[in-house]
């Protein structure tokens, strides 16, 4: 914009107040999904040893990383993801909790790669991880975890799939087709990017490792191999009523080299953007971490704010809730009081500090205006009453915006008479 020398750097973000809100609406419906599972928040920084990610990462991470030095000559990165810094925590600090480890984190991450539609070098993300626990139950408590965050967002069957894999059925098969040992992880990178790979260089990947296109995608068109945890995930989702929602996709295999068994993204059924979410098991990540100290079976999974985003407000039954919950928590306040004589302010701001220490969300004008004018900033605010302090105090008007309606009240019981009202219904509120 002409005159304005500086702005967000490419692919970072400014959350104005309608923003924030959207984001909170985001925050909140993660947590409450989270905590009806049972799972517990937890924190880590923003900034790491930049060794914590180059130690078992793989794939683009490592050319993706805000990276530097800082004063104190460290080699430092902003987090490209969560769960290298929880296997760091976990490994810290898991006698100290029963195990499994059900926690979850919402929080900012940052790689450095093109901004585009779903992609951003700033983002949150929301990680939900169990450690503890190596049977496919666990994977299961996550997948339908995150099938119930889909639903808590307005989605309904038909709108995303879970797509399932397990990287130890392809393990099984490159050693059965002769690959070498120390270049499996480099064939499950390409076959993570099958889909996108054009035919002829996908060819020319492949029969470096001695296969053919034919070979790999008849491996994940026959659903006979799909793994023996798969099938047990699958009937724990169907004993659950989600089994719908779950799709054998054996071309899932996830870029980071920490992941060990089962595999899976969320997509939505049009396939017109990237994973919703994604995630998977990783047992021998916090082994790794911590040089062997600690053996901790993990699984896991994260879903980010732009690409849940994206499908949110191009799903309309989705973007209708998300709305309406904006228009219920995205008002600056509960009430807006109005002073229509300045003689009485003194008897105003009491009532704003009575209000506000009974728990109401209130505001007020700062300075005195035209009664006309206030009115109109008492509807910008998206208040849904407007208290009036006039010449008649102690009496008080109350006006109902969304109804266009009043009523009377007594200074003395405005407090009990105001958190009463605010317990009831008053209809739509303003737009």
């Amino acid at each position: 914009m002409a005159g304005l020398a500086f702005q967000a750097l490419p692919g970072f973000r400014d959350f104005s107040p309608g923003e924030c809100a959207v984001r909170n609406y985001l925050f909140e419906t993660w947590r409450s999904v989270a905590r009806r599972f049972g799972f517990s928040e937890y924190e880590t920084p923003i900034l790491e040893d930049t060794a914590l990610y180059l130690k078992k990462s793989g794939g683009e991470l490592s050319s993706q990383l805000f990276r530097f030095e800082d004063q104190g000559g460290r080699d430092v990165t902003l987090r490209p993801e969560v769960t290298a810094s929880l296997a760091r925590l976990a490994a810290q600090h898991q006698r100290d909790f029963p195990k499994p480890l059900k926690w979850f984190e919402i929080g900012q991450c940052f790689r450095y790669e093109k901004p585009q539609k779903g992609r951003g070098r700033e983002f949150h993300q929301f990680n939900v991880d169990i450690l503890g626990e190596a049977g496919p139950v666990a994977d299961a408590e996550l997948i339908s975890l995150a099938i119930e965050t889909m639903l808590a967002f307005g989605f309904v069957e038909g709108d995303f799939v879970v797509r399932v894999s397990d990287r130890e059925a392809w393990v099984a098969f490159a050693r059965q087709h002769g690959v070498a040992e120390e270049l499996i992880p480099d064939f499950l990178n390409v076959v993570d990017k099958i889909e996108r790979e054009k035919p002829e260089a996908l060819e020319a990947k492949l029969q470096s490792f001695g296969l053919t296109t034919g070979l790999v995608k008849g491996f994940i068109a026959d659903p006979a191999n799909a793994s023996a945890a798969y099938n047990a995930i699958k009937d724990d989702l169907t004993a659950r009523g989600l089994g719908a929602y779950l799709e054998l996709d054996l071309s899932i295999v996830r870029g980071l080299a920490y992941y060990t068994g089962v595999v899976f993204e969320v997509f939505d059924s049009k396939k017109s953007m990237r994973a919703v979410a994604g995630g998977g098991r990783y047992d021998t990540l916090v082994s790794t971490i911590s040089d062997g100290g600690v053996d901790l079976p993990a699984t896991g999974f994260a879903m980010g704010d732009y690409v849940i985003r994206n499908l949110i407000e191009e799903t309309t039954h989705a973007n209708m809730q998300m709305q309406a919950w904006l228009q219920r928590q995205g008002a600056a306040c509960d009430v807006y009081v109005v002073v229509a004589d300045e003689t009485k302010r003194g008897n105003a701001l009491k009532l704003v500090t009575d209000l506000r220490r009974a728990g109401v969300s209130v505001d007020f004008p700062l300075i005195a205006g035209n009664v006309g004018k206030l009115f109109k900033r008492a509807e910008q605010s998206r208040a849904r009453f407007a208290l009036v302090v006039g010449n008649e105090y102690p009496q008080l008007k109350l006006k109902i915006l969304s109804a266009r309606s009043e009523e009377s009240g007594d200074a003395d019981s405005a407090v009990e008479w105001i958190t009463g009202r605010l317990l009831e219904p008053d209809g739509p509120l303003l737009v």
